[in-house]
Parts: C-alpha cells; structure tokens; sequence
C-alpha cells in the first residue's frame, strides 16, 4: 500500500495565514505541530510507510521539515506540481507519469487539509474485500456551516434552522483507489483543464461500471480548509483524539 497526499495548494480560503504557512505546515494542537504531521504519523500508524507528498505552493516548507521521512521512521517522496496539470487529478496525473507508483499498486489518496484519527486499516481491509477499483472514505452527520431556510411555494419564509446536520454521506477527502484506475486520469485531462478527483474521477469510474464503495467511518475527522473553522480548532481535544500519534 502506498500513500499520497495531496499538499501542494495555495490555500486561498486559509488567506492570509496561507501567505506565510503552506496549508499543510500550520500548526494544530497543543503541541503546535503541522497538521502534515499529524497525517504522516496516522499512515505510518496504519503501517503504510511509502508516502508520496504531492507540493507546489511554499513546498520548503514541506521538504525542509520532512525531509527523507526517517525521523517519522517512513519513507518520504516529493512530487512537485507542474503548471501543465492543474487540479487535485492533475498533480495525480503528474505523479504518476513520474512513476511515483503504477497501475499494480493499491493507494490510499488524502487531502492534505483534512485531520482526522479514521482506521486507515479499516478501509484498506474493505477495499481489497471488495475488490472496488475505488473506496470513498463518507460521514454522516456533517453539520452545515450556514442556515437553511424554510420556504412556502410563493417563497415566504416560515423558519430558520441554525446549522443543521446532513445526514447523507459526505466524502471527506480520503479514499484508497486501484493504481490501474488512475490511467483515465489520461482520458480525462483532454476534456478538463482543472481535473479533480472527487468531481471528475471518481463520477467518470462510476459511470464506466467500474466498482467503487463508500466507507462509512465513526472516528473524529475536521476540515480545516478555512480560517473560520481553523480557529474553532479546540486544541485541548486535539491533543486527546491524537495522544496515541503523538506518544507511539
């Protein structure tokens, strides 16, 4: 099993912390660690210690702290963005024409800006059970950031509710993929100049017949692609969720 994280955006909804920190270096938690780090360390948790980090923007940051891996005890590699391919599919896409993994492989695929404690083993157990060309991690229970309005027909508003909770499937931005799934990424580029995995790769699997599941997970996962959410980060409980990672 091989990782890849995707960390190479310039986080424009973190601005203006995002002119200073590259998205996945700022620091989470008491201890004020990279939120990269706290996902490096649940990989490396799960056994799975061939991690590629996909970087462009500020990616110092990123090679400097991490270099080879050998302090995490994983094996570290850097696939840099190139302006040609844009998108999360499209540092994908880059990746792989690098051979940073092939069409034998099995890849757990995380969005550098999400932490989360899930059982990566979990889902890679169902994965290959499955034997889905795709596993999509999902939650339940997401809370919406806005209020939704309660509407008659001629519009007349009869109520609010403050933030309610959505309780389809929501992806989170993990999931474990089939290396060989990623070769329509080829297709896929000549039609889409910003290609993204959850938008156009995922959809495109589907629509071929290919099998791609979801995985339903219980355990802690937050968003922290925005200022407002980065600074309702209650750190104390970050510490507790994640003593495991940071004590291993």
């Amino acid at each position: 099993m091989k990782a890849l994280v995707l960390c190479g955006g310039e986080g424009k909804r973190l601005r203006p912390l995002t002119y200073y920190f590259q998205k996945t270096m700022i620091p989470i938690g008491v201890r004020q660690k990279p939120l990269l780090e706290y996902i490096v360390r649940l990989l490396r948790h799960h056994h799975i210690k061939d991690i590629t980090l996909l970087v462009g923007y500020k990616a110092e940051q990123i090679t400097n702290y991490f270099e080879d891996g050998s302090r995490f005890k994983v094996n570290v590699t850097y696939s840099e963005d190139i302006p040609e391919l844009k998108g999360t599919g499209g540092s994908l896409l880059n990746a792989y024409n690098n051979g940073f993994f092939d069409e034998e492989d099995q890849v757990i695929i995380y969005y550098g800006d999400i932490l989360s404690s899930i059982n990566i083993s979990e889902l890679v157990k169902q994965h290959i059970q499955n034997e889905a060309m795709a596993t999509v991690a999902l939650a339940q229970g997401y809370t919406l950031p806005v209020g939704v309005a309660q509407m008659l027909k001629d519009q007349r508003i009869t109520g609010f509710i403050e933030k309610p909770s959505y309780e389809k499937p929501v992806s989170i931005g993990i999931l474990a993929i089939k290396g060989e799934a990623l070769r329509h990424l080829k297709e896929l580029s000549s039609t889409h100049e910003g290609l993204d995995i959850m938008r156009h790769l995922i959809p495109y699997l589907i629509e071929k017949g290919e099998p791609v599941y979801g995985y339903i997970l219980d355990s802690f996962w937050y968003d922290v692609g925005t200022t407002d959410r980065y600074e309702k980060i209650d750190n104390g409980q970050i510490e507790k969720i994640f003593n495991f990672l940071l004590f291993e």
